[in-house]
């Protein structure tokens, strides 16, 4: 959880001017230190990424930073913030007005779940290229303005579905919660090995790997996933 969570008492970098008033003139911008804290993590991962290497990165000394921001916290906000901006610019959403909204069936209802569909495979690249960020969506940061437009957006999809706002932010941060999954086992593919062991042990794990493979399914297991869940949370009866 950031600090911003943990101490309700520190202001939030996005109400807080980019640099301090006092002192030298700046020779950084906050653009330009989060574009290296992000490099810094797609390269090494987000432990790497500390005031201290982060200045290293830019040549300049640790002390600088504090000028532009209070702390890590502050930096893994805006890096979070940042990368998000990359699922920009979204496609507009068709008014649901001028097509059948009713959330049992029909061309909006079927209409929003592909559209939720496309954005959460834009996601999943996202953490794909990003791999730290699934650390951060677990540790939890502080909501910038691209995060707020995402959410925005999604909210905009979710037009016709005629059910709560609290039930389109559960099933939102559920969309969420699938992504990361999905990109968590995207990267650590290939890794599990049962060298060594005994597998008669496991005489239903052996019968199961001896399955000859099944018929590919006509959506992946991504898709049925997502169209699963938002069906259920939303109530449309999609499947």
């Amino acid at each position: 959880m950031s600090d911003a969570a943990t101490n309700p008492g520190r202001e939030s970098i996005w109400a807080r001017p980019e640099r301090g008033a006092r002192g030298p003139a700046p020779g950084h911008s906050r653009e330009a230190i989060v574009a290296a804290a992000v490099a810094l993590a797609d390269s090494h991962g987000l432990a790497a990424v500390s005031m201290r290497a982060v200045a290293t990165e830019l040549g300049t000394g640790a002390g600088t930073l504090y000028r532009y921001l209070s702390g890590r916290d502050d930096l893994l906000d805006l890096m979070a913030d940042r990368v998000v901006g990359e699922l920009m610019p979204f496609p507009a959403v068709p008014d649901p007005g001028v097509a059948n909204a009713s959330p049992a069936g029909g061309a909006a209802a079927a209409g929003w779940l592909d559209r939720m569909l496309a954005l959460a495979r834009r996601q999943l690249m996202l953490f794909q290229a990003h791999p730290w960020l699934v650390e951060l969506v677990r540790r939890g940061v502080s909501p910038g303005p691209n995060t707020l437009g995402y959410l925005d957006h999604c909210l905009d999809i979710l037009r016709p579905v005629r059910c709560s706002a609290t039930a389109k932010f559960e099933a939102m941060a559920m969309v969420t919660g699938v992504v990361s999954l999905f990109a968590r086992a995207g990267a650590s593919a290939g890794s599990v090995t049962f060298a060594g062991l005994d597998l008669a042990a496991y005489p239903h794990l052996v019968a199961a790997f001896a399955e000859p493979a099944g018929p590919v399914p006509r959506q992946d297991l991504f898709e049925r996933t997502l169209r699963g869940l938002l069906s259920g949370l939303l109530g449309t009866g999609q499947r």
